[in-house]
Protein backbone atom coordinates (compact mmCIF):
# COMPACT_ATOMS: atom_id res chain seq x y z
CA UNK A 1 0.00 0.00 0.00
CA UNK A 2 1.39 3.39 -1.01
CA UNK A 3 0.60 6.69 0.65
CA UNK A 4 -0.16 8.19 -2.75
CA UNK A 5 -3.00 5.67 -3.16
CA UNK A 6 -4.53 6.83 0.12
CA UNK A 7 -4.57 10.53 -0.71
CA UNK A 8 -7.84 11.40 -2.43
CA UNK A 9 -7.47 13.25 -5.71
CA UNK A 10 -9.81 16.01 -4.57
CA UNK A 11 -8.35 16.38 -1.06
CA UNK A 12 -8.01 20.04 -0.02
CA UNK A 13 -4.29 19.62 0.64
CA UNK A 14 -3.63 19.14 -3.08
CA UNK A 15 -4.90 22.68 -3.70
CA UNK A 16 -2.44 24.12 -1.19
CA UNK A 17 0.49 22.21 -2.74
CA UNK A 18 -0.48 23.33 -6.24
CA UNK A 19 -1.08 26.96 -5.30
CA UNK A 20 2.23 27.18 -3.43
CA UNK A 21 4.21 25.64 -6.26
CA UNK A 22 2.50 27.83 -8.87
CA UNK A 23 2.97 31.05 -6.88
CA UNK A 24 6.66 30.47 -6.16
CA UNK A 25 7.27 29.18 -9.70
CA UNK A 26 5.78 32.36 -11.19
CA UNK A 27 7.92 34.58 -8.94
CA UNK A 28 11.05 32.74 -10.06
CA UNK A 29 10.04 32.91 -13.73
CA UNK A 30 9.55 36.68 -13.49
CA UNK A 31 12.94 37.12 -11.81
CA UNK A 32 14.66 34.93 -14.41
CA UNK A 33 12.87 36.67 -17.26
CA UNK A 34 13.95 40.09 -15.98
CA UNK A 35 17.52 38.79 -15.85
CA UNK A 36 17.35 37.69 -19.49
CA UNK A 37 15.77 40.98 -20.53
CA UNK A 38 18.73 42.87 -19.05
CA UNK A 39 21.23 40.87 -21.18
CA UNK A 40 23.51 40.02 -18.27
CA UNK A 41 26.88 38.31 -18.52
CA UNK A 42 27.02 34.58 -17.75
CA UNK A 43 29.31 34.25 -14.72
CA UNK A 44 29.87 37.84 -13.62
CA UNK A 45 30.52 37.62 -9.87
CA UNK A 46 29.57 41.24 -9.22
CA UNK A 47 26.19 40.86 -10.89
CA UNK A 48 23.78 43.52 -12.12
CA UNK A 49 20.74 44.62 -10.09
CA UNK A 50 17.39 43.07 -11.04
CA UNK A 51 14.37 43.68 -8.78
CA UNK A 52 16.68 44.79 -5.97
CA UNK A 53 18.89 41.69 -6.19
CA UNK A 54 22.11 41.00 -8.04
CA UNK A 55 21.93 38.55 -10.91
CA UNK A 56 23.73 37.14 -13.91
CA UNK A 57 22.66 34.92 -16.80
CA UNK A 58 23.48 31.72 -14.91
CA UNK A 59 21.20 32.73 -12.02
CA UNK A 60 18.49 33.63 -14.52
CA UNK A 61 18.74 30.20 -16.16
CA UNK A 62 18.56 28.46 -12.78
CA UNK A 63 15.59 30.63 -11.76
CA UNK A 64 13.69 29.81 -14.94
CA UNK A 65 14.43 26.07 -14.70
CA UNK A 66 13.37 25.89 -11.05
CA UNK A 67 10.32 28.05 -11.76
CA UNK A 68 9.27 25.77 -14.61
CA UNK A 69 9.79 22.68 -12.46
CA UNK A 70 7.58 24.18 -9.74
CA UNK A 71 4.90 24.97 -12.34
CA UNK A 72 5.16 21.39 -13.61
CA UNK A 73 4.74 20.19 -10.02
CA UNK A 74 1.69 22.42 -9.69
CA UNK A 75 0.25 20.87 -12.84
CA UNK A 76 0.79 17.33 -11.52
CA UNK A 77 -0.36 18.22 -8.00
CA UNK A 78 -0.89 15.86 -5.08
CA UNK A 79 2.00 14.23 -3.26
CA UNK A 80 4.34 15.00 -6.13
CA UNK A 81 3.81 18.76 -5.72
CA UNK A 82 4.24 18.47 -1.96
CA UNK A 83 7.46 16.47 -2.22
CA UNK A 84 8.81 18.77 -4.94
CA UNK A 85 8.06 21.82 -2.77
CA UNK A 86 9.91 20.26 0.16
CA UNK A 87 12.90 19.38 -2.03
CA UNK A 88 13.12 22.76 -3.77
CA UNK A 89 12.59 24.63 -0.50
CA UNK A 90 15.43 22.69 1.10
CA UNK A 91 17.68 23.43 -1.86
CA UNK A 92 16.89 27.13 -1.55
CA UNK A 93 17.88 27.05 2.12
CA UNK A 94 21.13 25.23 1.31
CA UNK A 95 21.81 27.74 -1.45
CA UNK A 96 21.27 30.58 0.99
CA UNK A 97 23.79 29.12 3.44
CA UNK A 98 26.33 28.42 0.68
CA UNK A 99 26.09 31.90 -0.77
CA UNK A 100 26.22 33.48 2.67
CA UNK A 101 29.69 31.97 3.08
CA UNK A 102 30.95 32.90 -0.39
CA UNK A 103 29.82 36.53 -0.51
CA UNK A 104 32.54 38.74 -2.02
CA UNK A 105 34.64 35.71 -3.00
CA UNK A 106 35.43 34.21 -6.43
CA UNK A 107 33.29 31.14 -5.56
CA UNK A 108 30.21 33.37 -5.78
CA UNK A 109 29.65 32.39 -9.41
CA UNK A 110 25.95 33.31 -9.35
CA UNK A 111 26.68 36.88 -8.29
CA UNK A 112 24.69 36.71 -5.04
CA UNK A 113 24.49 39.75 -2.79
CA UNK A 114 23.07 39.88 0.72
CA UNK A 115 19.59 40.60 -0.65
CA UNK A 116 19.81 37.40 -2.71
CA UNK A 117 20.75 35.42 0.40
CA UNK A 118 17.78 36.83 2.31
CA UNK A 119 15.51 36.13 -0.70
CA UNK A 120 16.85 32.58 -0.88
CA UNK A 121 16.06 31.98 2.79
CA UNK A 122 12.60 33.56 2.58
CA UNK A 123 11.67 31.78 -0.66
CA UNK A 124 13.03 28.49 0.68
CA UNK A 125 10.98 28.76 3.86
CA UNK A 126 7.89 29.74 1.87
CA UNK A 127 8.21 26.84 -0.56
CA UNK A 128 9.02 24.29 2.13
CA UNK A 129 6.06 25.53 4.20
CA UNK A 130 3.73 24.99 1.27
CA UNK A 131 5.17 21.50 0.83
CA UNK A 132 4.87 20.52 4.49
CA UNK A 133 1.40 21.98 5.00
CA UNK A 134 -0.86 19.25 6.30
CA UNK A 135 1.98 16.73 6.45
CA UNK A 136 4.03 17.78 9.44
CA UNK A 137 2.24 18.80 12.62
CA UNK A 138 1.45 17.43 16.01
CA UNK A 139 -2.24 18.24 15.58
CA UNK A 140 -3.27 16.78 12.25
CA UNK A 141 -6.98 16.09 11.97
CA UNK A 142 -8.04 12.46 12.01
CA UNK A 143 -9.35 12.59 8.44
CA UNK A 144 -5.92 13.71 7.21
CA UNK A 145 -4.38 10.99 5.00
CA UNK A 146 -0.93 11.53 6.53
CA UNK A 147 -2.29 11.07 10.06
CA UNK A 148 -4.16 7.96 8.94
CA UNK A 149 -0.97 6.53 7.43
CA UNK A 150 1.00 7.13 10.63
CA UNK A 151 -1.77 5.79 12.91
CA UNK A 152 -3.39 2.87 11.07
CA UNK A 153 -4.89 1.28 14.19
CA UNK A 154 -6.59 4.47 15.36
CA UNK A 155 -7.80 5.18 11.82
CA UNK A 156 -9.28 1.70 11.52
CA UNK A 157 -11.03 2.06 14.87
CA UNK A 158 -12.42 5.45 13.83
CA UNK A 159 -13.80 3.85 10.64
CA UNK A 160 -15.35 1.01 12.65
CA UNK A 161 -13.03 -1.58 11.11
CA UNK A 162 -10.95 -4.10 12.92
CA UNK A 163 -7.32 -2.89 12.98
CA UNK A 164 -4.87 -4.92 10.92
CA UNK A 165 -1.90 -6.22 12.82
CA UNK A 166 1.47 -5.54 11.26
CA UNK A 167 4.14 -8.17 11.35
CA UNK A 168 7.27 -7.00 13.12
CA UNK A 169 10.45 -6.67 11.06
CA UNK A 170 13.03 -9.38 11.60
Amino acid sequence: MKLQDELPVDHHLATVYRAGAALCGCILLVFGGLGFASALSAFDTSGDRIAGMTSNTSLSVISVVVGLSLLAGAAVGGNFASSLNILVGGLFLLSGFYHLFVLDRPANFLGFGMTNVVFSFVMGLLIITFGMYGRVSSKLSHDNPYWRRRHPQEAAEADGRRPELRSSPK
